[in-house]
């Protein structure tokens, strides 16, 4: 298994991978993702700033997450709890839904805490649909404390943050 960063040769198997998720979501009654969000757009300029990462195990990628420092607007009117330093921001992570189940959102939750410290940021931030339970509470179990909720065009998502540094 390795955690690397995504190139443009990756980006077709990525793509499938979107629409796997999204398909899956849609069997399970999440309107959260679409054809509009994330695009193939979003993933270009993802790969392009070298801030998407693919988890590949026996020469598969079986999942992907955005690490970066791009924060929502309406992320500014959460109460954030640390405010001083870098925070570092989680976006798309996602599981191939054929290997869903297996710790892999969790792995990769300890990849971007990882990342985090070697770069010297003091918390990350993220965002997760409050009707995903399983997000949801992937991050509640992994010590991301509920901050607040903004609205997205798809509805209400909950913020989450955890301290890094202390």
């Amino acid at each position: 298994m390795i955690i690397k960063a995504a190139n443009l040769n990756y980006k077709l198997e990525i793509m499938k991978i979107l629409k796997a998720v999204i398909d899956n979501m849609k069997l399970k009654g999440l309107d959260q993702w679409d054809d509009m969000y994330p695009d193939e757009d979003i993933i270009l300029e993802d790969i392009n700033k070298r801030n998407l990462y693919i988890y590949v195990d026996e020469k598969i990628i079986k999942a992907i997450v955005t690490l970066n420092e791009d924060q929502a607007e309406e992320y500014s009117t959460i109460d954030w709890k640390y405010n001083l330093g870098k925070q570092l921001i989680i976006h798309r992570l996602c599981v191939d839904p054929k290997y869903q189940g297996k710790g892999i959102a969790r792995i990769l939750l300890e990849f971007a805490e990882d990342y985090a410290r070697k770069n010297n940021y003091d918390s990350i931030r993220l965002d997760a649909f409050t009707q995903n339970k399983a997000a949801c509470s992937l991050y509640s179990n992994n010590g991301y404390e509920q901050r607040g909720t903004v609205n997205f065009r798809k509805g209400k998502f909950y913020c989450f943050e955890k301290l890094i540094k202390a």
